[in-house]
């Protein structure tokens, strides 16, 4: 099932599974599918018949025992579990002791008068654990992870379209490049950019790049392209506009090893044959970036993006061992990458 025929469900009343699980880390679309969950109880009867339970700070067992309660005076009760981290691989001890038995046995009969909702904003579970392979074949599993840009332009649109709006098609591109994509972050700049755009209701490109800033990964890509082009000035300039904005230093050197390192994995696999589908699935990278690390790795050969990811490790390291100014060691760094490419080839 999809999230839009799970969202059509939930608005019009249809039958639903007693257990649903949904995967990944859109934060817009579980915040969006919890509201409707929730709707499908009445307001008055809410309270009683309705509740979300954290598992970094409530037993498990106290969840399952509000999922096996008959609903009070109404036909329905939806239980929603937050951060059920028992489900990973994850090595980090929750607060929290949960009787994961308990759920097995819930499991194996589930109340049909509980929608009990696990939000696992996970990539995935832990496959080993007998719990998560009984939930996998319980549950109706809704994944929200790693949209696609046609996902996300069609979420955006039909937003829109609800809204009484429309977006030109320039500044949707826009939009998506200056969020990565993210469908929590354009979804989150909409309310501005409509009230921008009223009464004409219709946003234009400026309208997006006027109001709209963009995401630190989307500057360090910028500056990828900057590097490799061997713009000394450039690259400083946007580097120094980085650290003017209070971005950390190492932080930035982490993003733009991580864009190179990328830019080098696309690079080898599509030469083997990859597709942007499997990519993305492979390196575990939206999309979106694999389509724009496709598109920019045909320009730069791999022995120029092999010594950048180098020298950026040698600045990191001098950034943790000597006093020198990060400014100065980023253009130490695109001098002798520029020396380099110049030299050699």
């Amino acid at each position: 099932m999809t999230i839009n025929e799970l969202l059509k469900t939930l608005a019009t009343g249809g039958k639903l599974a007693p257990v649903y699980l949904i995967m990944g880390q859109a934060d817009y679309l579980q915040r969006r599918l919890k509201t409707a969950f929730k709707s499908v109880v009445p307001a008055e009867e809410q309270t009683m018949n309705y509740a979300t339970y954290d598992m970094d700070t409530v037993p498990l067992a106290v969840a399952l025992d509000d999922a096996m309660a008959a609903p009070f005076f109404g036909e329905r009760r939806v239980v929603c579990i937050d951060n059920p981290q028992f489900l990973t691989g994850e090595t980090k001890k929750q607060k929290v002791e949960h009787d994961v038995a308990s759920l097995q046995t819930y499991l194996g009969s589930p109340m049909e008068s509980t929608v009990l909702v696990f939000f696992a904003p996970y990539e995935k579970l832990d496959g080993r654990k007998k719990v998560s392979k009984q939930l996998k074949k319980v549950a109706t599993t809704i994944d929200i992870g790693n949209f696609s840009e046609r996902d996300v332009r069609q979420f955006v649109t039909t937003q829109l379209k609800q809204d009484g709006y429309t977006m030109d098609p320039a500044a949707l591109g826009e939009l998506i490049q200056r969020t990565d994509a993210d469908l929590t972050l354009m979804m989150a700049e909409l309310p501005k950019l409509e009230l921008f755009a009223y009464p004409q209701k219709t946003i234009q490109p400026d309208a997006v790049t006027g109001l709209v800033a963009q995401t630190l990964t989307q500057n360090v890509f910028d500056l990828v392209n900057q590097v490799l082009a061997k713009d000394t000035a450039k690259a400083v300039t946007l580097y120094r506009e980085l650290l003017l904005a209070k971005e950390e230093p190492l932080k930035i050197n982490a993003i733009l090893q991580g864009q190179f390192r990328l830019l080098i994995q696309t690079k080898v696999l599509a030469k083997q044959g990859y597709s942007q589908g499997k990519l993305a699935s492979l390196l575990k990278v939206h999309p979106y970036r694999i389509k724009l690390a496709l598109q920019s790795q045909r320009r730069f050969k791999l022995t120029d993006l092999n010594q950048a990811y180098l020298g950026l490790f040698r600045v990191e390291k001098q950034m943790k061992s000597t006093a020198m100014a990060p400014e100065m060691l980023f253009s130490l760094f695109m001098t002798q990458f520029g020396f380099y490419v110049n030299c050699c080839w």
